[in-house]
């Protein structure tokens, strides 16, 4: 998308090509490997593994495997590259930076809720302030096993704003301060934060406050002055719009991302869906997420399906144009981790299976700058690796069939 640093990353993945000359780590054998969503699957493959990358891939007896090398059976499973959740809210206990648990709890929340599911990258997009540089921390220095772990930090809300369920959870912080009051405070703040190694920005350009408001739109000004904040340190900019005004606000900042579909403003416009594919603006639907919210405020199904319907459209349509979307879940804000709905939601969006499988790979790989490394099973690549029990050829649930999850060579899930 806009974010800088291809020449440092690719510089990363040719070093990582060099480390490959040494002995594997692991290989997998027998395996049907989709190296792209775009390429034709390898029958009967080997893919090895070196110094956390992938070292080789091709057929059977055309990849040397060193002796003494762990082997590790795929005969009748399918594998591909890591998947990205580019939307989760790391507030699970569990999570917290001050609550000194031992290793193995958060390593055990993560493989279950991340793990399990394939993600090798989740990006938090809002927690409590500092938790989730700490649990990255923790995760890169090798003290927690499981995915990597990238977030935005607390997130910008406009003057008043603070979302009507963010003041129902009970976070221990002032949700409130995540307010932005004029262009001066938030400059200052989305500069402090990213000084602080964070890894974007998430604006509330339409927030949900509930009563005969019922949407606040951040302003205009604001919303630039901390997306040309990011922009001038290659970070993404994400943006929470909820509905046509949001969606307006969020244009007008020239955003990287949206974190959600935004239903209430029901089907795009085709000169909307033009101007997103035109700036290349990436979409995280949360399909499913529309569906659990619809339904726990007790609305009859014929709302839910077409509110529901709204966002796929949305989907659809941008698909259609040869539009950017990355797959997300909102896991942590809702308590649902297992993937499959908003993988049959997606199909029932007309999403085919290679286009689900970009969704979850090469395209949020690009969106982020990361192209060089991930997404695809290559020579050089990180070896973020998931190993399915299904074939997703055959249906979209297969990507939540999950018998292997690697990151970087590491298995940090295995199925039972």
């Amino acid at each position: 998308m806009r974010r800088t640093g291809s020449a440092c990353l690719l510089a990363v993945a040719l070093t990582g090509i060099a480390a490959v000359a040494s002995a594997a780590d692991l290989v997998f054998v027998g395996a049907r490997v989709v190296p792209s969503p775009h390429e034709t699957p390898i029958e009967n493959a080997v893919v090895l593994v070196s110094d956390g990358r992938i070292a080789a891939v091709g057929r059977s007896g055309e990849v040397r495997i060193p002796a003494g090398v762990q082997k590790l059976d795929a005969t009748g499973r399918t594998v591909v590259a890591g998947f990205w959740n580019s939307h989760v809210h790391l507030l699970e206990p569990a999570y917290r930076k001050d609550a000194q648990l031992p290793a193995g709890q958060p390593e055990a929340t993560l493989r279950e809720q991340y793990g399990r599911w394939g993600f090798t990258t989740i990006f938090d997009l809002a927690s409590v302030p500092g938790d989730a540089q700490v649990l990255a921390h923790r995760l890169e220095s090798g003290e927690l096993r499981g995915p990597r772990v990238l977030s935005v930090g607390a997130p910008f809300y406009p003057l008043g704003g603070t979302p009507i369920y963010v003041r129902a959870l009970d976070l221990g912080v002032d949700v409130t301060s995540a307010e932005v009051p004029d262009v001066e405070a938030g400059r200052a703040r989305a500069m402090a934060q990213l000084d602080q190694g964070l890894d974007g920005v998430k604006l509330f350009t339409g927030s949900i406050v509930g009563g005969t408001e019922g949407v606040r739109l951040m302003d205009a000004s604001v919303a630039r002055a901390i997306a040309e904040v990011a922009r001038e340190r290659g970070r993404p900019v994400f943006a929470h719009a909820t509905d046509a005004g949001g969606l307006v606000v969020a244009l007008q900042a020239r955003v990287d991302v949206l974190a959600h579909a935004t239903p209430e403003a029901g089907p795009w416009s085709t000169p909307t869906v033009s101007r997103l594919v035109r700036e290349d603006v990436a979409l995280v639907p949360t399909l499913a997420m529309f569906e659990i919210e619809i339904r726990r405020g007790q609305a009859p199904e014929g709302m839910v399906r077409r509110f529901v319907g709204a966002a796929q459209s949305q989907v659809s349509m941008l698909q259609a144009a040869g539009g950017s979307i990355v797959f997300g879940t909102d896991a942590g804000y809702i308590d649902q981790y297992d993937t499959t709905r908003e993988l049959q939601l997606l199909a029932g969006a007309g999403l085919d299976w290679r286009q689900i499988l970009a969704n979850l790979t090469t395209t949020p790989a690009r969106v982020f700058g990361e192209a060089e490394q991930r997404g695809r099973i290559a020579p050089g690549m990180a070896a973020d690796l998931v190993v399915l029990d299904s074939d997703p050829a055959r249906g979209a649930e297969a990507f939540a069939d999950v018998a292997w999850t690697l990151r970087g060579g590491e298995v940090i899930y295995r199925k039972p």
